[in-house]
């Protein structure tokens, strides 16, 4: 391709929509057509602020920075792979995490109710002491809860070694060290014995038959992350029966299972689920009180 034909950032722009549209990506991971992820991934790969696209449209770009910019589009149309692993970066709200391919991009419902503090169904956000997130990833949720709730000490659990190497460096890039305690665990299993004011888990939910009809750009997430069973709930199930004795009296659970709403009616139904709000409606993610777990 000659370079030549690019010296402007609109350039830039139009031809990597028209790339991106002529390849059918898929976005789900953070933006919803061409032209945002476009703008994102040209903005980054310039080192230029994110939310300023038009003061730097018709600005001349040097020979190499649009060598540069083009290799990235070439790479997102190309090899299909999540933007948030070509910048190493994914953002939740106003706050950006490093991540690869080493965990999934962050995306959570949860994340949308954590700067509320999760109000009404926690009084006093200064008197929580303990939240146990299970599921932890990138640790992107267990740094927004210590954000949330100041006085808490955050235990974020994942199965995955290499996830928790990825949730160990955002946790010091927030200086949250001490405060946000990565967990290598099976769930419940190597987690300290104390009592959680929240058990909070985004975990893997997706049924056996949507995982077979996954776009390109999610089967380059860690599958065991994504992968929850023939109904979904095959972690959720065990995250459910495990919660009761590690709450406090008034403790919550609160758990994402996106658009399993069906199946986790179906498996827990009859505990009498709470749907919390979200930007997607009220399917996404369900509540279950201490005393309600009191009667699995």
């Amino acid at each position: 391709m000659t370079t030549t034909l690019f010296t402007t950032p609109r350039d830039l722009l139009r031809y990597a929509v028209t790339r991106f549209n002529g390849a059918k990506l898929f976005f789900g991971h953070g933006s919803a057509e061409a032209l945002d992820e476009a703008a994102y991934l040209i903005l980054h790969t310039l080192k230029l602020p994110l939310d300023k696209l038009d003061p730097f449209l018709d600005a001349r770009l040097l020979p190499d920075e649009v060598v540069q910019v083009l290799a990235v589009i070439e790479r997102r149309a190309t090899e299909r792979v999540p933007a948030a692993y070509i910048t190493n970066e994914a953002w939740l709200g106003t706050y950006a995490f490093y991540v690869d391919e080493r965990v999934i991009v962050p995306r959570s419902f949860i994340a949308e109710l954590v700067p509320q503090q999760f109000s009404p169904w926690v009084a006093d956000p200064y008197a929580v002491d303990n939240v146990l997130e299970l599921c932890t990833g990138s640790g992107c949720l267990a740094i927004m809860m210590a954000d949330a709730f100041p006085n808490a000490v955050v235990d974020a659990v994942d199965i995955s070694a290499d996830a928790l190497a990825v949730a160990e460096m955002n946790i010091r890039g927030y200086s949250l060290e001490g405060r946000v305690n990565p967990i290598q665990s099976d769930l419940y299993q190597n987690v300290p014995f104390k009592k959680y004011d929240m058990i909070i888990t985004n975990p893997p939910y997706v049924n056996s038959d949507s995982m077979s009809k996954l776009p390109v750009e999610y089967l380059k997430e860690p599958q065991i992350a994504l992968d929850g069973g023939s109904d979904g709930m095959d972690l959720v199930r065990k995250i459910v029966a495990g919660a009761a004795e590690r709450l406090t009296p008034d403790g919550i659970l609160m758990v994402e299972i996106g658009n399993e709403r069906e199946y986790a009616e179906a498996a827990f139904g009859h505990l009498g689920l709470t749907w919390l709000t979200t930007s997607a409606g009220d399917d996404m993610v369900f509540l279950l009180t201490a005393e309600q777990l009191q009667h699995i």
